[in-house]
């Protein structure tokens, strides 16, 4: 195993994945300002199975995964892509790398439309686009050795064969931490840890400017994913990489990322960089989110729960989706109006959809929320004259 740096990540009496010791988000000087990829108008239906007679006679019912999200990921960058489960954070990161085929919508890679490609239109295109699963093991082939399960994309996309390819497989297997003796093991025979890094190596293989990762340490132990969080960042300083990180542990997510986008119910409700999201949210679905992680250091600090459940995809709510739970709601406006992006204090960087956050701040002293059983019969009422 390689030792892990000082000034890297650390673990914490706080049991979580830690901090860089001086925690700040990169400048925007420090990156790119080169677009990678660039999502626009994106959605991702699922269509709902149903019986005979609604097959045949009745609408084809759809849940509506991810509903018109824009997004750009520059190149050196890490963006990250948080919410509760189901939000649809996972769904947009296959569909952006093409593992899921678009409902509508377009994705430019490199500045060409690869919506619409197929087949080996698209494999030049995989080569340089990975994806990394939440669960290696169950990614992995459990009767290859993980060594061929890494070599397989050099010969897929004619990179190296034979003696060639598997110096390279060995060289990553290196840099990434893993022995030699680790190419002939069978996934069932490595720790969490290992096949984690195996799954990285099958990313890096191919040389790839863009890797999503999918909660790739949430099924670690802290110490394994301080390491697994170093080991990526480093790779990125190396290879110039860009990376899209979708996880629900916003404490990891404040210190690895660049930028942040919170989804809920299939649409981006506020974007920003991270200090601003951290510091300054503006979404009341975001302000839950910060106000949820625990700390031991804060004496003041409350943790605070999202009351409800998120809205069904299939059947989402008019207005704002998060009007069901917000603890803002506005009368008139979150039932009925869907709101539009609005900047932050004039920084274009930091957006905010949510009427709430467009208020100024003498609107937002005085405004008073509807008791939950006002708001009810207002949303039932809203529904009716639908």
């Amino acid at each position: 195993m390689t030792s892990e740096s000082s000034e890297g990540f650390h673990n914490t009496d706080e049991g979580t994945v830690a901090h860089r010791d001086a925690p700040t988000s990169r400048a925007p000087d420090d990156r790119s300002q080169r677009e990678l990829i660039r999502v626009a108008g994106l959605k991702k239906y699922f269509p709902i199975e149903t019986g005979f007679f609604e097959q045949f006679f009745g609408d084809q019912e759809y849940a509506k995964a991810v509903d018109g999200v824009n997004l750009t990921i520059h190149e050196g960058e890490t963006i990250g892509i948080v919410g509760e489960s189901g939000c649809g954070k996972s769904t947009l990161g296959r569909t952006l790398t093409r593992l899921y085929e678009p409902t509508d919508g377009s994705v430019i890679f490199d500045y060409e439309h690869i919506e619409t490609l197929s087949g080996s239109e698209l494999r030049p295109i995989r080569r340089r686009m990975q994806y990394v699963f939440q669960d290696p093991l169950s990614a992995l082939n459990p009767r290859k050795t993980v060594g061929e399960s890494v070599a397989k994309p050099l010969k897929v996309h004619d990179i190296a064969d034979g003696e060639a390819k598997w110096k390279q497989v060995a060289e990553l297997f290196e840099e990434v931490g893993l022995s030699q003796s680790d190419i002939n093991a069978y996934p069932h025979q490595l720790s969490g840890g290992q096949r984690q890094r195996v799954g990285l190596c099958r990313a890096l293989i191919t040389e790839p400017d863009l890797i999503v990762f999918d909660e790739p340490v949430s099924a670690l132990d802290v110490t394994l994913q301080a390491q697994i969080l170093n080991l990526i960042d480093g790779l990125q300083d190396k290879y110039n990489l860009s990376y899209a990180f979708i996880s629900h542990d916003l404490d990891v997510v404040r210190y690895v990322c660049d930028r942040i986008v919170v989804m809920y119910a299939g649409e981006i409700v506020e974007r920003g960089y991270a200090d601003d999201i951290f510091n300054n949210p503006q979404h009341p679905y975001t302000r839950a989110l910060v106000r949820a992680i625990p700390s031991i250091r804060d004496d003041d600090h409350e943790r605070e729960s999202l009351a409800g459940t998120p809205p069904s995809v299939t059947d989402p709510p008019s207005g704002c989706r998060f009007h069901t739970r917000c603890p803002e709601f506005i009368d008139g406006q979150c039932v009925n109006q869907n709101p539009e992006n609005h900047i932050v204090d004039s920084d274009d960087n930091h957006t905010v959809a949510c009427h709430w956050a467009q208020q100024s701040d003498r609107e937002r002293e005085v405004h008073s929320p509807p008791s939950s059983s006002e708001r009810e019969i207002i949303i039932r009422e809203a529904s009716t004259q639908e």
